[in-house]
């Protein structure tokens, strides 16, 4: 049997503006440039649980690495409240502060009729008549300019309450609702649900897809109700896109969502789990022309229904999720009030996060005012690019600094790096600590990060100190 799939948030209700003043005050908002079809900088939503518990809690030991590592990133704005007389208002709330500073907001829509079949995000429209009303609502709300709109999360690939004529007039709403977006805003982006790589096949959540109208939106979302890694779903996302094109479907494309598969796949709800990483950071520069966006649609650390109230916001899941993953690279937001984040190089997020077998690493020592070794691996890879992780570690005496150099192979370029300032040569590679990581006690370690073009391969790492 496939692996379940996960529940889906119910939103809180919305709190004062002025509730989140001192958070918003001291971050700006994650920027990234276009690799496929979507271009612009991801907004990241001030009034989101996470921030306002950010706000709330500057005392907690666990705040800083939720703030910088959750906080400080573009979530997906659930729009769940069913209330046809206050939708407009919400959607144009969120798209005209996104539009005011320039950026691409990412929202859900979250009404359609037996949402979750009735599991723990139950609820929704109390029929698919004024489901379209709520939808129009909705697209009223959406303004002009690029949104980005992730279409009721398990609609599709979650049927097994319906009866075979619920399901066609399901496909049958959705298709509609899409027509009705698409019309009211034809920059809007509009994605419909592609379930997960352990769910459906790639034929059978295609052709649910196609009943649906995705021959009308952008294209399709996968990931959210799971924590399949990357490169699965990427390799699902390309086997969908053939079956649509088999239709004669074309252009369609894919988003992953990245926000909670870096670590161990596994069962279904993160509430049960302490294995789960957050994955990718949020981007809309992918590196592969098949996939719009790595967004974070399920917003991290808020509760799948186990545990705890699907939707609510858990600190113990968030540090859970963040404690163990790499900081943002640079690009990131970053605080001018609070706890000081450190400062990072590069331009935008890992590539992929998919697993794959790593290579052996490359252990080597350096000398000076004090022995540091390096240590590579490659944690992950796909076609025409590798993620690499490099673990520095002091000797038998502390150091103040420490560089790693390393040549290329042959094809190989670095195309980002975070946590170290990068210089090339040629092959030549150069990475030197920051200022946040490059004071080790004896034996104490730090870690930096990159993607690269070429293959996967393991360099010969010196690491020294001066």
């Amino acid at each position: 049997m496939p692996t379940r799939r996960s529940r889906r948030r119910l939103i809180a209700a919305a709190v004062a503006a002025s509730a989140c003043v001192a958070f918003a005050a001291g971050w700006s908002v994650i920027g990234s440039a276009s690799a496929g079809t979507l271009s612009g900088t991801l907004y990241r939503d001030p009034d989101s649980q996470v921030a306002r518990w950010v706000n709330a809690n500057q005392n907690d030991s666990r705040m800083p690495v939720i703030r910088d590592k959750i906080a400080s990133q573009s979530q997906a704005r659930w729009m769940a409240n069913f209330n046809i007389s206050t939708i407009q208002s919400e959607v144009s709330s969120i798209v005209g502060a996104a539009n005011a500073v320039n950026q691409v907001p990412v929202l859900t829509s979250y009404a359609i009729p037996n949402r979750d079949c009735g599991g723990a995000s139950a609820g929704g429209a109390p029929d698919l008549n004024q489901y379209q009303q709520w939808i129009s609502g909705y697209a009223r709300g959406l303004g002009n300019r690029t949104v980005i709109v992730i279409m009721e999360t398990d609609a599709l690939a979650l049927q097994t309450c319906l009866s075979s004529s619920e399901v066609q007039q399901r496909a049958q709403a959705i298709s509609t609702a899409v027509q009705t977006l698409k019309s009211a805003n034809p920059n809007a982006k509009v994605y419909l649900d592609g379930g997960h790589s352990a769910w459906n096949s790639a034929s059978e959540q295609g052709s649910r897809l196609v009943a649906a109208g995705v021959q009308y939106a952008d294209g399709f979302f996968t990931n959210v109700s799971n924590f399949q890694p990357t490169g699965n779903e990427a390799n699902y996302g390309r086997s969908i896109i053939s079956y649509l094109q088999s239709r004669g479907i074309n252009g369609k494309h894919q988003i992953i969502d990245t926000s909670r598969n870096g670590g161990a796949a596994g069962d279904w709800c993160a509430d049960d789990n302490t294995d789960r990483r957050l994955g990718n950071y949020p981007t809309l520069n992918t590196g592969d022309a098949n996939i719009d966006g790595y967004l974070w649609i399920k917003d991290p650390g808020e509760a799948d229904g186990c545990n705890f109230a699907a939707g609510s916001f858990q600190p113990s899941l968030a540090y859970s999720l963040a404690s163990s993953a790499p900081y943002p690279p640079a690009g990131s937001p970053t605080p001018t009030s609070a706890s000081p984040s450190p400062s990072r190089t590069s331009s935008s997020p890992s590539a992929s996060s998919s697993p794959s077998a790593s290579t052996s690493p490359s252990r080597t020592g350096g000398g000076g005012g004090g022995a540091c070794s390096a240590v590579y691996q490659t944690t992950s890879a796909w076609q025409g690019g590798f993620q690499g992780n490099v673990t520095v570690t002091a000797g038998a005496s502390a150091i103040s600094n420490w560089t790693v150099t390393w040549t290329l192979a042959g094809g190989q370029s670095i195309t980002q790096l975070w946590n170290g300032t990068l210089t090339t040569s040629g092959s030549a590679v150069t990475v030197r600590n920051v200022s946040y990581n490059g004071s080790l006690n004896a034996g104490g370690s730090t870690q930096f990060g990159f993607t690269g073009s070429g293959n996967a391969s393991t360099p010969t790492l010196t690491c020294t100190t001066s």
